[in-house]
C-alpha cells in the first residue's frame, strides 16, 4: 500500500477541513440492492501534481473533477488499480499548489461480503425478508463505500447524509441536525463529526427500537434492537450508562461527542466494531434476554460493551499510526474492559477470569514459531486482518496488565491522561504511549516493555533453588519459550518484571526485580527448608515459569490447603501442562497435578484451565486408541467431586462463578461420556421440549450436547427445527455448538450441509464448521469439505477474517505428521493472501500435536492403566 499520499492531502487536525459525504442514498428494493453517493473532498495540493491518487475498490465512479479556490473545475480521467485497490486521477494539465475540492459520483452494491457498505438480511414483524444497509469499514473498507485515503492518520471531519425511506432508522456517527422530507423519503444531514479515521466512519439504515438513558455528564446513550426486542436491549444500556461515565473519570478526559449508541446487527462479521458514536455489535454480542441468556453470555456482552466503549478514547480519540500500532488499540481495549467491568461487576471475579481469557490464551499462541511480534510490519492491505488476532488482543492486554502491575495504578493513570490529551484527535505510535508512562512513572518503561513489542515469543523462567542455613538461594534463567522446538539457540532475552511470594504471605509479593540477563542469583532470607517460593504470584507477568521437582513438590501441600491464591494455582496448573506439551517435563507430571487439584479445587477459573486441557488431551488421544478410553474414564474420576458437590440445579443465592462453574463441569461430563450425566441431560431436555419444565439457559449447550451426542436423524432434524425457529442468536449458537459432538459420520456430513445453507447465516457457519472438527471423524469432515469446495468457500468468506478462522480451527486438530503435510501441500497449491499466517499456525499446531502425541502416548497409557487401577481399589476399599 502506498503510504505517500500526504503530498496530495494535507493531514488535517482541525474542523476547518472536512470530508463531505454530500448524499449517500442505500436502495433497499428487493431485487436491486444497490447504492449511490457523491463525495466532496477539501484537500490542499502541496506541489505541482497531474495525478491525484485516492483509494477505492468496488465503486463505479461516474464523474470526477477538481475546483481549485475560485476556479473552474478541471475532469479527471480516472484509471483503478484493483490489486492496490486505488484510483488514479489523471488530470490534463498539472495542478498548482492550491487549496480545491475534490468531487466524486459513484455508486456501489451494497455487497454480501460483511465488509465496505454491505446488505443485511432480517425479518420484519409481519414475517416479510428485508435488507437493511450497514457499514464495516475496519480495517481498510471505507473504500468500499465512498473514494478515500484509507489510511487511519489520515484524519478528517465528515459531513454524512442520507437519503432513506420515511419507514426506515437511520443513524451516523453525529446526532441529525436537519431533515427534510422528499417525497416518500427523508433526506438526514447529520452534525459534523471531530476530527477522525476513515475506518470509524459508520452509517446504519433499517428497521429497529431501541432504550435509552443519559450518563450523568449528559451523554445520550441509545441501544437499538430488532423491532419487538427493546427489552433486550437493557443489560447493555445499563452498563454503557455507567461505563461511560467511568472512563471519563479514569482517564480525566471527556468523551467529546453528545451521544454514544450502539446496534445489533443480524449479519455481522465480528463481534462489535468502535466506531465513533454508533458502535455495532452482533446480535450475539449485545443482546440480554432475560430467561435465555446464560451468565456466562451475559459476562461477556458486559465486556464487550466496556471493550468497545474504551476505544472511544483510546483508538478513537487518539488513534494508532498505522495498522503495525493495532495492539495499541486493542491490547489497551481488552485490558480496561476488565477494570470497568470488576467495577461495575465485582462480583464477577473478573481479573481471575482474565488470566483464563487473555494471558493463557496469548501465551498459547505466541509460543508458536509462526507467532509474530506485537508490532508487525503491514506492507499490503491482504495482511492487515491477519493481525487482529490473539497476540495484539491477548498478548497485548496481557503485557498492559503486566505494566500496570510494574508501576502501580496511579502512575498509569496520570499516564494515560498525559498520552490521550498530547494525541487527542491525532496519531500515535507505540513509544509515544511508553513515553507518557514513562514521564507518569519514573521508571524505565520504554526500556522495559520495549523487549515485549519488538520481538514475537516470550520466555520461560527456569527456576532451581538451595537451602543454605535460614536462607534460600534462587537460580533463575530465562530463554524463550517454544511450544513445538527447541528454542536452545535463540538469543532473544526479555526486561522481565519478575515477583515472588512464600509461605510466610502467599498473598503478598515479598521480591520485586527485573530479569534482564540469562541467569540471576536471588537470596531469600529467613525462610524455612521445606517452605515454598512461589514465582509470579498473581500471575501477572507473562511467561511460563519451569521449577525444579523439588520446588513444585513443596507448592502442593499449599495447593491443597488452597493457602494460595486462586491465579497461583491456575499459574502452576497451566505452566505445568505446557511444559509437559514441549517436552520440558515427564509427561506424567500434569495428570499428577490434575488428580491432586481434583481432591480439593472449587474455583471456577481454575476448573476452566483444567477443563481446557481435558478438551485439549481429549481431542489429541483421537489419534490414540490406547490412551482414548482410559483418558475419558479417568477424567470423568477427575471432575466426578465437583460435579456431586454442584449437582444441576441452581442453589439460592449462589456465586456468579458457581453458577459459571456447574454448566462447565457438566459439560465437560459430557464430553467425557460420562452415562449419569448423559442419562440426565436426556431426561431434563424431554421435559423442557413438551414444556413441562423449561431448561434453564446456562445448561442448555451441555443438555444439547448430551442429546446430539448419540443422536439419530430425528433428533437431528429436531435440532435444526429448533434452530430455524429460535429467535435469539445466542439459542441458535448453542444449537449449531452442539452439532459437533455428534458420533454419525452421516449426520455430521448433513450437519455441514446445514452450515452451508441459507439457513446459517455467514457469520455462522464458520463456527458450525469448525466445532463439527472435534471427533476424529469430524475432523476428516470439516477438512474434506474444506478441500473440495475450497472456491466455495473462499467466495462464501474471502477477503473476511472468517476464513482464517475457519482454516486455523480446522488444520490445528491434525495430530499426524501426514496431515500436517497434507494441509501444508494443499494451501502452497491453492495459496491465497490473507490467510497465509493462520495456516502456519494450524500447521505447525498440527505438528506439534503429532510431536506430543508420538513422545508421550506409550508413557500417559501406562500411567492411565496403573492409575484407573489404583482408583478402583480405592473404590472397593
Amino acid at each position: 500500500m502506498d503510504r505517500g499520499i500526504s503530498r496530495y492531502c494535507e493531514r488535517r487536525f482541525k474542523d476547518k477541513k472536512c470530508l463531505k459525504l454530500h448524499h449517500l442514498k442505500p436502495n433497499l428494493n428487493k431485487f436491486i440492492i444497490t447504492f449511490d453517493g457523491k463525495t466532496e473532498i477539501h484537500v490542499k495540493v502541496l506541489t505541482a501534481t497531474s495525478e491525484i491518487m485516492v483509494n477505492a475498490i468496488e465503486l463505479n465512479l461516474k464523474s470526477v473533477e477538481f475546483t481549485p479556490e475560485g476556479g473552474v473545475a478541471t475532469p479527471a480521467t480516472v484509471t483503478l488499480c484493483v490489486e492496490e485497490e486505488t484510483a488514479i486521477l489523471s488530470f490534463a494539465a498539472p495542478i498548482e499548489p492550491c487549496l480545491g475540492k475534490l468531487f466524486f459520483s459513484f455508486s456501489g452494491e451494497l455487497n454480501e461480503n460483511l465488509k465496505g457498505f454491505y446488505r443485511s438480511k432480517y425479518t420484519s414483524p409481519s414475517g416479510e425478508a428485508r435488507h437493511g444497509a450497514v457499514t464495516q469499514f475496519q480495517a481498510i473498507d471505507a473504500r468500499r463505500c465512498f473514494p478515500c485515503w484509507d489510511e487511519p492518520a489520515v484524519k478528517a471531519t465528515f459531513d454524512i447524509s442520507l437519503c432513506v425511506p420515511h419507514d426506515r432508522v437511520a443513524l451516523s456517527n453525529m446526532p441529525v441536525a436537519s431533515e427534510e422530507v422528499r417525497g416518500d423519503e427523508r433526506l438526514l444531514k447529520f452534525e459534523r463529526t471531530p476530527v477522525m479515521s476513515t475506518y470509524l466512519v459508520a452509517v446504519v439504515v433499517g428497521e429497529f427500537d431501541f432504550v435509552e438513558d443519559t450518563t450523568r455528564d449528559g451523554v445520550k446513550v441509545r441501544v437499538y434492537t430488532p423491532v419487538g426486542k427493546k427489552e433486550q436491549g437493557k443489560f447493555a444500556l445499563q452498563v454503557a450508562t455507567e461505563v461511560m461515565p467511568y472512563y471519563t473519570d479514569y482517564f480525566e478526559v471527556k468523551y467529546p461527542l453528545p451521544k454514544i449508541d450502539l446496534i445489533a446487527i443480524a449479519d455481522f462479521a465480528a463481534g462489535a466494531m468502535e466506531n465513533w458514536g454508533l458502535v455495532t455489535y452482533r446480535e450475539l454480542c449485545l443482546l440480554v434476554d432475560p430467561d435465555n441468556t446464560t451468565t456466562d453470555r451475559k459476562q461477556k456482552i458486559a465486556l464487550t460493551v466496556g471493550h468497545e466503549l474504551a476505544h472511544q478514547w483510546f483508538g478513537n480519540l487518539v488513534t494508532m499510526e498505522w495498522w503495525t500500532h493495532l495492539w495499541l488499540n486493542e491490547g489497551y481495549a481488552t485490558f480496561v474492559e476488565s477494570m470497568c467491568v470488576n467495577h461495575m461487576f465485582p462480583e464477577y471475579d473478573i481479573w481471575t477470569q482474565f488470566v483464563t481469557k487473555s494471558v493463557v490464551v496469548g501465551l498459547q499462541d505466541d509460543a508458536l514459531k509462526n507467532s509474530h511480534a506485537i508490532e508487525v510490519p503491514i506492507c499490503h492491505p491482504s495482511e492487515i486482518d491477519e493481525i487482529f488476532d490473539e497476540i495484539s488482543y491477548n498478548k497485548g492486554a496481557s503485557i498492559i496488565r503486566m505494566l500496570h502491575k510494574f508501576i502501580g495504578d496511579e502512575d498509569f493513570r496520570k499516564g494515560m491522561k498525559l498520552y490521550l490529551t498530547k494525541h487527542e484527535y491525532a496519531n500515535a505510535e507505540t513509544e509515544d504511549l511508553w513515553a507518557a508512562l514513562q514521564h507518569s512513572s519514573e521508571k524505565p518503561v520504554k526500556e522495559v516493555m520495549s523487549t515485549w513489542t519488538n520481538k514475537m515469543g516470550f520466555p520461560v523462567i527456569t527456576v532451581s533453588s538451595k537451602q543454605i542455613g535460614n536462607s534460600r538461594e534462587l537460580t533463575l534463567s530465562q530463554k524463550r519459550f517454544c511450544a513445538s522446538a527447541d528454542m536452545k539457540d535463540d538469543p532473544s532475552m526479555w526486561m522481565v518484571p519478575i515477583s515472588l511470594s512464600t509461605s510466610a504471605d502467599p498473598t503478598k509479593a515479598s521480591h520485586n526485580f527485573v530479569l534482564s540477563d540469562p541467569t540471576q542469583i536471588v537470596t531469600i532470607d529467613n525462610i524455612n527448608d521445606g517452605d515454598f517460593v512461589k514465582v509470579n504470584p498473581g500471575t501477572f507477568g507473562f511467561y511460563r515459569t519451569c521449577y525444579s521437582i523439588e520446588m513444585l513438590d513443596q507448592l502442593v501441600p499449599a495447593i491443597t490447603s488452597k493457602q494460595l491464591p486462586p491465579l497461583d494455582r491456575l499459574g502452576i496448573l497451566d505452566d505445568v501442562f505446557s511444559m509437559v506439551q514441549a517436552g520440558h517435563m515427564a509427561p506424567t507430571e500434569g495428570l499428577k497435578l490434575m488428580s491432586t487439584y481434583s481432591e480439593c479445587e472449587d474455583d471456577y477459573t481454575v476448573w476452566k484451565n483444567m477443563c481446557s486441557w481435558i478438551t485439549k488431551l481429549n481431542s489429541l488421544f483421537n489419534y490414540a486408541d490406547e490412551c482414548k478410553k482410559p483418558f475419558l474414564a479417568y477424567a470423568r474420576s477427575v471432575l466426578r467431586k465437583i460435579s456431586e458437590k454442584l449437582g444441576w440445579d441452581a442453589i439460592e443465592k449462589e456465586s456468579h462463578t458457581d453458577t459459571l462453574l456447574r454448566a462447565r463441569i457438566i459439560e465437560s461430563l459430557v464430553e467425557c461420556e460420562d452415562e449419569k450425566t448423559i442419562k440426565e441431560a436426556k431426561t431434563r431436555y424431554e421435559a423442557h421440549r413438551n414444556g413441562t419444565k423449561i431448561l434453564p439457559a446456562d445448561l442448555r449447550l451441555p443438555v444439547y450436547r448430551a442429546v446430539l451426542t448419540d443422536a439419530d436423524a430425528s433428533i437431528f432434524q429436531e435440532m435444526v427445527e429448533m434452530y430455524r425457529s429460535a429467535d435469539l442468536h445466542e439459542e441458535q449458537h448453542r444449537i449449531s455448538f452442539a452439532m459437533g459432538y455428534m458420533k454419525d459420520p452421516e449426520l455430521l456430513q448433513k450437519a455441514i450441509d446445514f452450515a452451508m445453507s441459507d439457513d446459517v447465516r455467514k457469520q455462522d457457519t464458520v463456527y458450525v464448521i469448525s466445532f463439527i472438527a472435534f471427533s476424529l471423524e469430524g475432523i476428516n469432515l470439516a477438512w474434506a469439505h474444506l478441500t473440495k469446495h475450497w472456491q466455495t468457500c473462499l467466495d462464501k468468506f474471502g477477503g473476511t477474517w472468517l476464513i482464517t478462522k475457519l482454516v486455523r480451527k480446522v488444520t490445528e486438530k491434525f495430530a499426524t505428521v501426514e496431515a500436517a503435510d497434507e494441509a501444508d501441500k494443499f494451501f502452497a497449491e491453492n495459496p491465497i493472501s490473507g490467510v497465509k499466517r493462520n495456516v502456519r499456525l494450524g500447521v505447525e499446531t498440527a505438528r506439534l500435536n503429532a510431536a506430543w502425541l508420538n513422545r508421550d502416548r506409550a508413557t500417559i497409557a501406562e500411567w492411565l492403566s496403573e492409575e484407573l487401577a489404583r482408583i478402583a481399589n480405592r473404590a472397593t476399599n
